[in-house]
């Protein structure tokens, strides 16, 4: 296994990602590397950052942007080809890969993290032609306030199974983490209170009678106006398009009677969210339950609740639109987990730029000007 750093100052610039990268394992054989992984890593990120959506468009970019590589590192043999980079990408740890992305994530986040979404997403071009394997299925921990990706894992069974492993993969103490109702698991709760953190996490049918038990307490104390249990209430209105939609949060703080039932792990309160949406024809009403291990009132913990969705508005829906996920063809074993690392980091990066230009803009400003391309990664 060779070393994948190289001493880079002398060239000019520096970048601190590439610290974080310097245990990253490099099985190729020793005599036989002409592109260092360094080298590799560093023009696959420039190159993401300025648009590249394959490894054809990096290689392309290595050829044209040669002089401005080197302007980090010696690049003595130019740059791999595409199918060299396939082939480096195919073989590369996904996991080592990631464990060095969860160490440069965390020295980016310069504030505490309060709220974790965590939420999967299918990576539909990963998929071949009929009969071929199904296309390959990711779940990321997004930092709710701070927009940021912090880890990733490919799900190998189901999503069940990733959680906790991608929980594992994380410093959390303190953080509030917020997942779908697939993630309501009494593994994985215990999991986050060992960890020394908070849950917030949606009920649906899939926990036996747990979700109908709260519905039924719920419903029969909101007609007696909760004259029996001790509740903390909020309210939000918010108007956009066309359509205001109303939701109130109520946080019933009395559960030991749902405690003794199911023995839920951690669990301290239950959230009830009523949601109103008035069109110009119609009005649609849906209420929603969670349980929670926090002891917060509904003004605390109720947006806490709306700011999971941020990993949908602000995560997957970026990564179809502007990164073009969906359109992706990387197949190749290790490829596609890693490639979706590579651009995730581009994601933070596009984040935590200074100005308030959307990623489009700050993607195609990344491919014109050099020495924006250069700020992205220099801090």
């Amino acid at each position: 296994m060779m070393d994948a750093t190289a001493e880079f100052g002398a060239f000019g610039e520096t970048t601190v990602f590439l610290d974080y990268f310097k245990g990253l394992p490099d099985h190729r054989q020793v005599g036989k590397v002409i592109y260092p992984l360094n080298e590799i890593l560093l023009l696959s990120l420039l190159a993401v950052l300025a648009n590249a959506e394959s490894f054809t468009d990096i290689a392309r970019f290595g050829e044209k942007k040669l002089a401005l590589l080197r302007r980090f590192l010696p690049f003595a043999d130019g740059t791999a080809p595409h199918d060299r980079l396939g082939d480096i990408f195919a073989t590369l740890d996904a996991g080592a890969f990631q464990r060095c992305f969860v160490d440069w994530v965390a020295a980016l986040t310069r504030t505490p993290v309060e709220v974790i979404a965590i939420d999967g997403k299918t990576m539909r071009g990963t998929g071949g032609k009929k009969n071929a394997k199904e296309a390959i299925h990711m779940v990321s921990a997004f930092a709710a306030r701070q927009r940021l990706v912090l880890a990733q894992v490919k799900v190998k069974v189901n999503e069940i199974v990733a959680i906790p492993a991608l929980l594992d993969m994380m410093a959390i103490e303190g953080a509030v983490i917020t997942i779908d109702a697939m993630g309501c698991q009494r593994d994985i709760a215990a999991k986050i209170i060992e960890k020394k953190a908070d849950y917030i996490l949606a009920l649906k049918g899939n926990q036996g009678t747990l979700r109908e038990d709260v519905e039924i307490f719920a419903n029969e104390q909101k007609t007696r106006g909760f004259e029996d249990t001790t509740i903390s209430t909020h309210q939000t209105v918010d108007a956009d398009h066309g359509r205001v939609e109303t939701r109130k949060y109520t946080a019933i703080h009395d559960v030991g009677w749902l405690q003794a039932r199911h023995k839920w792990p951690g669990l301290k309160s239950v959230l009830m969210v009523e949601s109103q949406r008035e069109f110009a024809d119609r009005i649609e009403r849906e209420t929603r339950f969670y349980i929670t291990s926090l002891t917060l009132e509904a003004k605390l913990s109720g947006p806490m609740i709306r700011e999971h969705w941020s990993v949908e508005n602000s995560l997957h829906w970026t990564m179809d639109m502007t990164f073009r996920d969906d359109e992706c063809r990387i197949r190749t074993e290790h490829a596609p987990a890693n490639f979706t690392t590579i651009r995730h980091m581009a994601h933070n990066l596009y984040r935590k730029a200074p100005g308030k230009d959307s990623i489009r803009l700050r993607r195609k400003t990344a491919a014109w000007d050099d020495d924006f391309l250069v700020s992205l990664i220099a801090a």
